[in-house]
């Protein structure tokens, strides 16, 4: 079992910027693919961005342009830089670690994009 926990969430203005980070406490970080979910309000949870173990990259049309996600091998940590931030980025965001069909997931950090 993987235990994650997210930071960098907040209130920012529409436009704005934030970066959320997810710690790892694993040894086996590097094998795992990391992938960030939101959930907003009345709507289902969305799989938003996702790095896989070798370095790609997936994202959601919706964000694609603006979110840029990233991993640090040697600090357990993914990262996920949102800019050009809209009020329907609002949600809370989890972390997630995936290898094969296990997944694991932190307890989420609220984003809250408003003026």
């Amino acid at each position: 079992q993987v235990q994650l926990v997210e930071s960098g969430g907040g209130l920012v203005q529409p436009g704005g910027s934030l970066r959320l980070s997810c710690a790892a406490s694993t040894s086996r970080f590097s094998i795992y693919a990391m992938g960030w979910y939101r959930l907003a309000p009345g709507k289902q949870r969305e799989l938003v961005a996702e790095i896989t173990a070798g370095g790609s990259t997936y994202y959601a049309e919706s964000v694609k342009d603006r979110f840029t996600t990233s991993r640090d091998n040697a600090k357990n940590t993914v990262y996920l830089q949102m800019n050009t931030l809209k009020p329907d980025d609002t949600g809370v965001y989890y972390c997630n670690a995936r290898l094969l069909n296990h997944n694991n997931w932190g307890l989420g950090t609220q984003v809250t994009v408003s003026s």
